[in-house]
């Protein structure tokens, strides 16, 4: 139920700046706590809609492990602490799969702008270490055109040429 106000009647509309704001617009000191996981989730989503990436390396005890719900493989945070500054130091290493026949480089470069702009909109910090390790290339059917097959009914230079047509 909506409270009516004392200053004229219900269908009255009021000036806005008398409505007092809900939302305040100073931040307010403090702080919060990430998980570990959660920065490894802004991370895989980060990194899977990278072009190229095909996947995280894990092996098959990663994968064990990812479904025991232990972590996720191919991805590891961690954090530190920095004397001098007060504040935590943020390190991700990551095993990627890459699509064949891409430059890996460039894939890389990739997402370690993906994963940095991420962390650094979600959780308003900078990652100080960012390792990107490329454990293997995937080729699936239908990356890498096939070779050209030539059509047999086709018109070639050769063919125009024995005809006693000039061939420019």
């Amino acid at each position: 139920m909506i409270a009516r106000t004392s200053r004229g009647p219900p269908h009255a509309v009021r000036d806005l700046s008398e409505v007092p704001t809900r939302v305040p617009t100073n931040p307010t000191p403090g702080r919060s706590l990430v998980t570990r996981r959660a920065v490894a989730d802004i991370v895989r989503a980060a990194t899977l809609g990278s072009y190229g990436v095909t996947g995280f390396a894990g092996g098959p005890i990663g994968r064990l492990r990812e479904a025991l719900g232990l972590g996720q493989p191919g991805i590891v945070v961690t954090f530190g602490s920095q004397p001098d500054a007060g504040k935590a130091d943020l390190s991700i290493d990551l095993d990627l799969t890459v699509a064949y026949g891409l430059p890996i480089a460039e894939v890389a470069r990739q997402v370690d702008s993906a994963v940095r702009y991420a962390i650094r909109n979600a959780l308003g910090r900078d990652v100080t270490r960012l390792t990107i390790h490329v454990d293997g290339l995937r080729y699936q059917p239908g990356d890498l055109p096939a070779t050209p097959q030539h059509d047999p009914n086709a018109v070639t230079q050769d063919d125009l040429a024995a005809s006693g047509t000039d061939v420019a």
